[in-house]
C-alpha cells in the first residue's frame, strides 16, 4: 500500500519503519525541515534500539521517504496515518492543536477516498469529532473513513513490540475500513480487536492506566515492606507467579515517568471529570507516584544526616533505560529536589542529556563519582547493574549506594565495602 504518515516523532518513525519492512511504500512528513534532512541521511533524532538501522535500510531501498511536502503526500496516498503529538495542557486535557490542523488541511484537499488512521493518543470522542468535522466542512462522507488504531509500544523496545504486538486494535464505523487496516498488518501474528472509534481510544487509556496502577501499587507496598523489614522483590515474585496478576510492571523504584503514563492518566481523569465521573483510584495512582521520589530522598537524608552541602552522584537521567527521553523523568525530578535541598548533583547517562543547568553532567560514569557523598542509581541501564564496585568505592568520598530501581545485587555492593540503601529491601 501507499501510505502517508503525518508526524516524524517517536510513534511516526517507529510505525514508518514497521510498515516499510512489511513491504509498503511509506512517505513520512513533518514540518521540521532540519529533522527531515537528517532522516533522509539516515540520522535518527531519537535513541531507540534498531530504529536508525531500519531507517537507513528502508530509505536506501526506496520504501521509506521523508518529506516536508504535506500537500503532495496527502493528495497521492490513499491511506493517511496521523501520528502527531498530543501534549498535555496545564489542566490535564490533551492539546489537540496539531491534530486538528491536520484535519483542517485534509478537509481542504481531499478529492479521492482516504482511509485516515489515527495513531496519536487522543481523548475519548476525538475520532468521532474528526469524522463529524470533515462532514461539517463539506467533505462527502463517501470520500473518507476514520480509523482509530492506537499504538501499544514501550520506549526502549518499540521495534520489538512493533513486530511482535500482543494485539492490534482497530476501531471504525466502517467494516470495510477495518478490513483495509487489517490487511495493512496482515504479516503480523497477533489477535485483532475490532471495535468502535471510542472503544479503541478507551482501550489505549485503559492499558496505560492499569500499568501505572500496578507500578504505584508495588511502590506503595514497598514502603510497607520497608518498615517491616521484608524484601519487596520476593513479594513481587510471588505476585508475578499468580496468572491473574502476571510478573510485568511489578518492579518497585522511583516511579513511572515518560511521555505516556503521566499525560494519559491526566487526560483520562480530565475526560472523566467532563462527564462528572470521579476517578478516585487514578488520583491515588498519581499521588503515590508523585510522593515516591520524596520517600527516597528522605531515606538518603536520614542516612547522610542532612543534605545541605552534600555532593551526590546520579547514574541515569532518562525515565527508563534504552531511550534518551527525559520527559517527566523521575530521575530529573530527583536531581531537582536534591539541588533545592542544597546538594550539588553530578550525573551520567549514556544517552540522555539534562536540560537543567544546575545538573553537572559528565561523559563518563566513574567521573561522576569523584568526591561524592553518595551514589544514586536512578535509571536501570544494563551497564549500571554490575559496574566495577571497587572503583566506585575508591572514587566516592562516602560509602552509600541508593538503589532507585531495586535492580542492584545488594551483596555485590556490600562486598565492595559500600552501604546498600533501598526501599523494601530487607
Amino acid at each position: 500500500m501507499d501510505i502517508c504518515i503525518v508526524g516524524a516523532g517517536y510513534v511516526g518513525l517507529t510505525t514508518a519503519v514497521l510498515l516499510a519492512e512489511l513491504g509498503h511504500n511509506v512517505h513520512c512528513i513533518d514540518k521540521d525541515i532540519d529533522k527531515i534532512e537528517k532522516l533522509n541521511q539516515g540520522i535518527c533524532p531519537i535513541h531507540e534500539p534498531e530504529l536508525e538501522d531500519l531507517i537507513k535500510k528502508n530509505t536506501k531501498n526506496g520504501r521509506l521517504i521523508f518529506s516536508d511536502d504535506r500537500e503532495a503526500c496527502m493528495l497521492h496516498s490513499p491511506t493517511i496515518l496521523i501520528a502527531v503529538g498530543t501534549p498535555p495542557k496545564p489542566n490535564g486535557d490533551s492539546d489537540l492543536t496539531a491534530f486538528k490542523k491536520v484535519f483542517q488541511h485534509i478537509s481542504q484537499k481531499i478529492s479521492t477516498h482516504k482511509t485516515i488512521i489515527i495513531k496519536s493518543t487522543v481523548p475519548p470522542g476525538t475520532n468521532e469529532w474528526a469524522h463529524n468535522y470533515l462532514i461539517e466542512k463539506g467533505v462527502d462522507q463517501n470520500l473518507f473513513d476514520v480509523v482509530s488504531n492506537p499504538e501499544f509500544l514501550r520506549e526502549g523496545s518499540a521495534i520489538y513490540d512493533s513486530f511482535h504486538p500482543d494485539k492490534i486494535v482497530i476501531g471504525s464505523r466502517s467494516a470495510k475500513a477495518r478490513k483495509r487496516v487489517k490487511e495493512l498488518y496482515a504479516q503480523l501474528s497477533a489477535p485483532v480487536i475490532e471495535t468502535t472509534l471510542a472503544g479503541a481510544e478507551m482501550m489505549k487509556y485503559a492499558s496505560n492506566a492499569f500499568l501505572a496502577t500496578k507500578i504505584s501499587f508495588i511502590n506503595e507496598f514497598a514502603r510497607v515492606c520497608d518498615k517491616y523489614h521484608v524484601d519487596v522483590t520476593d513479594v513481587a515474585s510471588s505476585l508475578g507467579i499468580d496468572p491473574r496478576i502476571g510478573p510485568h510492571f511489578l518492579q518497585s523504584g522511583l516511579g513511572y515517568g515518560g511521555s505516556c503514563f503521566p499525560k494519559d492518566l491526566d487526560a483520562l481523569c480530565y475526560a472523566a471529570r467532563k462527564k462528572r465521573i470521579s476517578t478516585q483510584l487514578l488520583k491515588a495512582v498519581k499521588q503515590v507516584n508523585s510522593e515516591q521520589v520524596d520517600y527516597y530522598i528522605r531515606k538518603l537524608e536520614k542516612k547522610l544526616r542532612g543534605l545541605e552541602g552534600k555532593r551526590i552522584s546520579v547514574w541515569g537521567l532518562s525515565f527508563k533505560p534504552n531511550t534518551d527521553d527525559i520527559r517527566d523523568s523521575q530521575s530529573i525530578k530527583l536531581c531537582e529536589k536534591l539541588i533545592k535541598s542544597g546538594c550539588s548533583v553530578f550525573a551520567f547517562d549514556p544517552e540522555a542529556h539534562a536540560e537543567n543547568l544546575f545538573i553537572h553532567q559528565t561523559n563518563d560514569m566513574y567521573d561522576a563519582l569523584s568526591g561524592s557523598d553518595a551514589l544514586i542509581v536512578a535509571t536501570d541501564w544494563a551497564l549500571f547493574k554490575s559496574p566495577d564496585w571497587e572503583r566506585v568505592r575508591n572514587e566516592l568520598k562516602g560509602r552509600i549506594v541508593l538503589d532507585g530501581r531495586n535492580f542492584l545485587d545488594p551483596e555485590e555492593v556490600k562486598h565492595a565495602g559500600l552501604t546498600y540503601l533501598g526501599v523494601g529491601r530487607a
